[in-house]
């Protein structure tokens, strides 16, 4: 399992998370971000000399032009995990995520679509969620 990067719907909120540990506390299934926004972006380079070490005397040339290269927007350097981390806790399962965004509108987000009530564990106090209804 992997880390990905998941951007709820209507809420200014990027979690990280593995799949399936998130999708385990919500209702309706959330969609990794790179799933969807993977593609290739063209950059124009100019030309220019390039040195095989530190005190080249005889640099080569590099020629300009286009390139292409792959964009994901869900990728992340797993070596540190951006954000702030949050923990939830449904009495049965306990997991550590991370999220970019306000703890507000992570809550809104809980609180619309989590399955059962949960515990939602930021820098400050604990929050009690209760399960979302279909009314929302």
């Amino acid at each position: 399992m992997t880390i990905k990067k998941f951007s709820p719907v209507g809420f200014e909120l990027d979690i990280y998370a593995e799949e399936a540990n998130i999708n385990y506390f919500l209702n309706t299934e959330l969609t990794p971000v790179s799933e969807s926004g993977v593609v290739n972006k063209t950059t124009n380079v100019k030309a220019h000399t390039r040195r095989k070490y530190v005190g080249d005397t005889t640099p080569s040339n590099v020629s300009g032009g286009e390139r292409v290269f792959m964009y994901d927007p869900g990728r992340i350097n797993l070596q540190v995990l951006p954000g702030e981390p949050f923990i939830l806790d449904d009495g049965t399962e306990k997991r550590q995520f991370t999220f970019n965004g306000n703890v507000v509108d992570l809550h809104a987000f809980l609180k619309s679509d989590v399955k059962s009530e949960t515990k939602l564990y930021t820098s400050g106090a604990p929050y009690v969620i209760a399960a979302a209804t279909a009314e929302g």
